[in-house]
């Protein structure tokens, strides 16, 4: 059984879960830019040949898987269909999707959701630049972990932006969560430890540090995460356990550059992606795996505070690769 098939007997019912509802509406206009395509182009063809290759390469390309993967996949797909003397188009795009799942799958398993340790927070330190939603993702990361019972504090960590503290107090007011702040272009290393401090000796669950979303020079970005990182490893033993970056899916190719600028500056644990639901090239996820070993670890995929999602890489190909009926 292909792929596509396992996809379609696992999560084609009358009536879905509301996570496999998320993904399918939220990945509708990728969907619509890759699987339609996929058909429309096996439907042009009775037999693959090499000007269908060109244009399977090409509906890749426009998906932002990145081309480096995009070329791979496509050589292992020839390799494939000759090796086994597949012609029809439907079945090549089978193997194609098989491919796709499979390199990603092969970087290894991930465990999305955070973990927790009776008696000490766990920190969350959070990156990426301004205008990708950061704060935003920052306040559904807490609610979501509200609604499972975690007592979480927020850091207002990013203190040169203006009104960046002021939005995360707003969304801190609404969710009835607890915020530490700190004055206008105060370091953000003693912000982080005022944070920890705090958090390690109330009780809390989880902490979630922001940072200042500038893309310096990479020696002055390095020496800002190491100094917040050393001054929370030693208030909180281990911390901070993850370094999420956050990547604006509709920013492209561009926000792989982000990724990359950033994993050679800190230790990323996981990328959260956000608007995916606003993208017709939802390819990223894939070509951020690819690119930097660093797992996709939620996305979002609404406006609405839950449509933070843990990523399910079933669900991501099924709703971007599986036409609706």
């Amino acid at each position: 059984m292909g792929l596509i098939s396992f996809l379609k007997e696992k999560f084609h019912k009358k009536e879905k879960d509301k996570e496999v509802v998320k993904y399918t509406e939220g990945l509708e206009k990728s969907r619509k830019n890759f699987s339609n395509r996929l058909h429309n182009l096996s439907r042009r063809y009775q037999s693959v040949n090499q000007e269908y290759f060109e244009e399977l390469e090409q509906i890749l390309i426009e998906s932002d898987i990145g081309i480096n993967l995009v070329l791979r996949i496509i050589d292992e797909v020839l390799e494939i269909s000759k090796k086994e003397n597949i012609k029809d188009p439907e079945k090549i795009n089978e193997v194609l999707v098989d491919r796709m799942f499979i390199g990603y799958a092969e970087k290894g398993d991930v465990v999305n959701e955070l973990s927790f340790k009776e008696g000490t927070p766990t920190v969350v330190l959070v990156v990426g630049v301004n205008g990708v939603g950061k704060t935003t993702t920052i306040a559904k990361l807490a609610y979501r972990y509200k609604q499972k019972g975690k007592r979480v504090l927020l850091v207002a960590g990013d203190t040169f932006r203006a009104g960046a503290t002021e939005q995360l107090k707003v969304w801190a007011d609404r969710l009835n969560i607890d915020i530490v702040v700190g004055k206008n272009e105060q370091d953000p290393a003693s912000v982080a430890y005022d944070g920890v401090y705090k958090g390690a000796r109330e009780g809390y669950d989880l902490l979630i540090v922001d940072t200042a979303g500038r893309l310096q020079t990479k020696a002055n970005l390095m020496a800002e995460l190491s100094k917040i990182k050393r001054v929370i490893g030693k208030e909180i033993e281990g911390a901070p356990q993850e370094t999420f970056l956050i990547i604006d899916a509709t920013t492209g190719q561009n926000g792989v550059v982000q990724a990359k600028a950033f994993s050679e500056v800190t230790n990323l644990t996981g990328v959260i992606v956000t608007k995916m639901d606003g993208t017709s090239k939802g390819g990223i996820i894939l070509a951020i795996r690819d690119e930097l070993g660093v797992p996709v670890r939620f996305i979002g995929l609404g406006e609405k505070m839950e449509d933070l999602t843990e990523f399910d890489l079933d669900k991501y190909l099924y709703g971007l690769c599986v036409e609706e009926e």
